[in-house]
């Protein structure tokens, strides 16, 4: 059983990603476009947009259509063995988690020291005159990817994107995905398949002579007894980081700011696309992704969300060609962890449902 220390360390973190939301600057749009067009009241927009027959009847329609279906699938749910057997199925791959983590952030951040940006595409620096930040982050980066000493690598992440946020350019929240990778990082350590595991492996072994000199596979031993307990709320802690994330982009870079939204709908055409006024296109995209981010916090239908969220981000990708690839990867990573493992604790989806583990049992096995 967890230790009571446990909930609040899990609160605390959920805490510090909701006040990294908070901060009131650009998001995603910034990858796209180059300013953030006139100003635009929110608010007025908002009454403005809604107030026509015809958004108001198209946005209320599909409210409605999405409501039935919710019903529609709870009401006949029981009798689908299917989604029982799959969701059993993903709970097997859990070890494969720290894994697919590791890939997603250490790909980009090994990108980011050889491109000259902190962690977002936005804040750049020049790699040639400031080789120590092109080190640090290439180095944090390749040490993630392969696994080696993943939570000591993790710490100093979150410590680089702390200082970045507090004394470079508070922008920096538009990558604020980062920030629950490494905190689930940070309790899972590497995982398998990790240079980390395989090290450790080979040092506890009796007459190895890598176990005479490696100094720190009983710290790593440590570390995984100690953080143990809080395996069980890593899926916890992952889907309300991308949940608040999605929040984010759609209540701070769109129904926030419908000017910088105008601007990406004229710059793709996006109108071509579906024809409806500009402005539903910013607020039924500000409101889904709202409405994605508040059900991956609450852990209601959370594989269902994070599926919403791939086809949001695959959308993204290839619908806005000069969108970065690499800003991406991260989303896409977590996204596929949060699908893997469900809701976790403290979640409608483990009140309500039928959760493939019992209470207590960790999604994620230890090493």
């Amino acid at each position: 059983m967890p230790n009571r220390s446990t909930p609040v360390a899990l609160l605390a973190a959920v805490a510090s990603l909701i006040a990294i939301a908070a901060r009131p600057v650009a998001a995603h749009v910034d990858y796209v476009t180059e300013n953030s067009g006139d100003p635009v009241d929110a608010v007025a927009f908002l009454v403005d947009v809604l107030s026509e027959p015809f958004n108001a009847a198209v946005f209320a329609g599909s409210g409605l259509v999405v409501v039935a279906g919710i019903a529609a699938y709870l009401w006949v749910r029981p009798t689908i063995r299917d989604v029982v057997v799959l969701r059993e199925k993903l709970a097997g791959y859990g070890d494969l988690v720290p894994w697919m983590l590791r890939l997603s952030i250490g790909l980009p951040l090994v990108g980011a020291g050889f491109q000259g940006y902190l962690f977002a595409p936005t804040l750049t620096f020049e790699p040639a005159s400031s080789p120590v930040l092109r080190v640090l982050f290439i180095g944090i980066g390749f040490c993630v990817l392969f696994g080696l000493a993943t939570r000591i690598v993790s710490a100093v992440g979150l410590l680089t994107f702390a200082w970045v946020l507090l004394a470079v350019d508070p922008g920096v929240v538009i990558a604020m995905e980062y920030v629950s990778v490494l905190l689930a990082l940070l309790v899972l350590g590497g995982g398998r398949p990790s240079a980390d595991d395989m090290l450790l492996e080979v040092a506890s072994t009796p007459g190895t002579y890598y176990g005479r000199v490696d100094p720190v596979h009983h710290l790593k031993a440590f570390l995984d007894e100690s953080t143990a307990p809080l395996r069980e709320y890593v899926p916890t802690l992952l889907r309300v980081g991308m949940g608040v994330t999605f929040v984010y982009l759609g209540l701070i870079q769109k129904l926030a700011d419908p000017a910088s939204g105008l601007l990406v709908v004229e710059k793709y055409d996006l109108t071509a696309v579906v024809p409806v006024d500009p402005g539903l296109w910013v607020v039924g995209a500000g409101v889904t992704e709202i409405a994605v981010g508040l059900a991956l916090i609450a852990g209601f239908f959370t594989r269902g969300a994070a599926a919403v969220s791939f086809v949001l981000f695959t959308t993204t990708l290839f619908g806005l060609p000069d969108d970065p690839v690499l800003a991406h990867v991260a989303l896409f990573g977590l996204a596929s962890a949060v699908f893997t493992l469900g809701s976790g604790p403290l979640s409608f989806d483990r009140w309500f449902g039928r959760p493939a583990l019992d209470d207590g049992e960790p999604a994620i096995p230890a090493d």
